[in-house]
Order: structure tokens, then sequence, then C-alpha cells
């Protein structure tokens, strides 16, 4: 009888250990995983950024390709009433060669207060 005692007390020991180890064990994984939720937070704001920026630099070379555009055509018509040849640079394609983007002698009307207003449109 006392054998059993001491079994059963030594079981109720183990359970409680075991119990309290699982409890430490939630108490770590909800650590972390709040850890996780507040990182991907972090990275889910930065790409709203980087799309917002992504969406303000592609408005702003559709502008400066429609202003190249416009010099272009005026030049060319400027040649053609004055019969002087004047050398005007292919537009480059934006995608393909950004790096030969003309650079903006006016200020750029796109921004983020443009973006902002699309997308709470959507």
């Amino acid at each position: 009888m006392l054998s059993n005692r001491e079994s059963a007390r030594r079981s109720r020991i183990r359970k409680q250990q075991h119990l309290d180890d699982l409890i430490n064990q939630e108490a770590e994984l909800k650590n972390q995983n709040g850890k996780i939720a507040m990182q991907i937070n972090l990275v889910t704001q930065k790409h709203t950024k980087v799309e917002a920026e992504n969406a303000i630099l592609r408005a702003q070379v559709s502008e400066l390709t429609e202003r190249l555009r416009s010099v272009n055509s005026v030049l060319h018509f400027f040649e053609g009433v004055s019969g002087m040849t004047i050398d005007t640079p292919k537009i480059p394609d934006p995608l393909l060669k950004p790096w030969q983007l003309p650079s903006a002698a006016q200020p750029i009307m796109a921004n983020a207060d443009i973006y902002q207003a699309c997308v709470s449109i959507d």
C-alpha cells in the first residue's frame, strides 16, 4: 500500500512536471508567434511603401516619356519649318533601359498623394 502511494505520488509529480513544461512551451510559442506577427507587419508596411514608390516612379517615367515625345515633336516641326537638321535622340524604352531616360528640367507632377488617391478609389 505504501509502495502504491509512493508510485501514485511520483506519477502525480511527473504529470505536474509535464503540465508545467507544456505551459512553459505554450508561453514560449505565443511569444515567438507575437514576434513573427510583428515582423510580418513590418515587412507588409515596407512592401506597401515600396509599391507606392514604384507606382510614383512609373507615373514619373510615363510623364517624362510623354514630355520627351512632345519636345521631339516640337523639334521635328522646327526642322520642317527651318530646314535645319536637328539630332533628336530616340525615345528609350523605359522598361528595358531606364538609365537612358532624360533628367527632369521641371518638377515632376506625380507624387504620393496621387497614388493614395488611386488606392483609396480601388
